[in-house]
């Protein structure tokens, strides 16, 4: 078909598609002697791809790059929208703060009938000290390179120092304090291979699940055939507010500041129904006295490797955890499992 045809079969403009062959996007044949454009239905299946990709706020060079790919069979175009679609919800996120921010920085002006610099000022840093923490995570574990042994690693009686000590009545204690029924709508925040998350789908509980490493959530989809799996942080949950029942995470929050983990913690709230429930098994110490205590003992007792891996991660002061939940409008129950490992369930008030 020549650019005219296409141009109408598209509902877009003949201007417009010479536009992305110039950006070498499409490369139609031209007829031997008139030199008119020939599109083929695969340049039909090239434009309406990239059609969508812009749709959806897509570079061109990023478009060029993934048509490169696809065309070379080393990456899907599932994948490369699933990555457009975390991000657009991290942007998302990013702009209900600001918008949050400008609605304050309104209000105290209406309320002083005036400018207070100063005060606006702290609002706009408060908003930017939030954008950084986000920005400023790091996956310094390679969660990608370790998906394929992970499972082998939580479940091998390891001497010495072992963060995941009953890994398995960990997760099983998640699944009885979070007491499902099976009408309802559960997400595996983190969820890693997907362990937890098969637990609940044992029970018949619907659920979802997000990661922010595509390999580990390769593995957690062989294990859950039919899970919705979402890209993601927890920074921002590739959801929509309230839209679940409960929500679990375990062995995922240690990866965080106590900073993070604040934001994380409110994205949790976002996403729940009223009356939701979120219950969380990681790795922390019920205090900072309680963890100075602990990392004297492992020292005096010459593990230093011990202490070594602790400091490798952000294991989190309950107290704290529990205070900032309780800011956010839970009721909080907390206990301690194992060594390392405590659980805190919390619902909505």
């Amino acid at each position: 078909m020549q650019i005219k045809e296409m141009a109408e079969r598209l509902q877009i403009t003949a201007r417009a598609i010479r536009f992305y062959e110039e950006k070498g996007l499409i490369s139609p044949k031209k007829a031997e002697h008139s030199g008119y454009r020939l599109f083929s239905e695969e340049d039909v299946w090239r434009l309406q791809t990239i059609i969508t990709l812009r749709e959806v706020g897509m570079p061109i060079e990023d478009i060029r790059e993934l048509l490169n790919r696809i065309d070379k069979e080393e990456e899907s175009l599932l994948h490369y929208l699933e990555i457009q679609r975390s991000c657009m919800y991290d942007r998302w996120i990013e702009l209900s703060r600001v918008i949050q921010t400008t609605e304050q920085m309104i209000g105290r002006i209406k309320q002083q009938k005036g400018i207070d610099p100063a005060a606006l000022f702290e609002l706009a840093e408060g908003n930017k000290r939030l954008r950084q923490m986000r920005n400023n995570w790091v996956d310094r574990w390679n969660f990608n390179q370790i998906a394929d042994y992970y499972d082998i690693s939580v479940n091998e009686n390891k001497q010495g120092f072992y963060p995941y000590e009953d890994y398995e009545l960990v997760l099983q204690e998640v699944v009885h304090a979070t007491a499902p029924c099976p009408d309802e709508v559960g997400l595996d925040a983190g969820t890693g291979t997907g362990n937890l998350a098969k637990l609940f789908r044992e029970k018949g509980v619907q659920m979802s699940a997000f990661d922010q490493a595509p390999q580990m959530l390769k593995q957690c989809q062989k294990k859950n055939p039919g899970m919705e799996t979402k890209l993601g942080t927890f920074f921002a949950f590739p959801y929509f507010g309230g839209m679940f029942d409960f929500v679990v995470t375990s062995f995922a929050l240690h990866h965080l500041t106590d900073d993070q983990k604040t934001l994380a913690l409110a994205e949790c709230k976002r996403v729940l129904k009223p009356g939701g429930r979120l219950v969380i098994a990681d790795s922390m110490f019920a205090d900072e006295e309680h963890r100075a205590l602990h990392i004297r003992a492992l020292l005096q007792a010459g593990r230093k490797e011990a202490v070594a891996e602790i400091e490798d991660e952000y294991y989190a002061d309950r107290s704290k955890l529990v205070q900032n939940l309780q800011e956010l409008g839970f009721r909080v129950q907390a206990r301690q499992l194992t060594t390392y490992v405590h659980l805190i369930e919390a619902k909505l008030m």
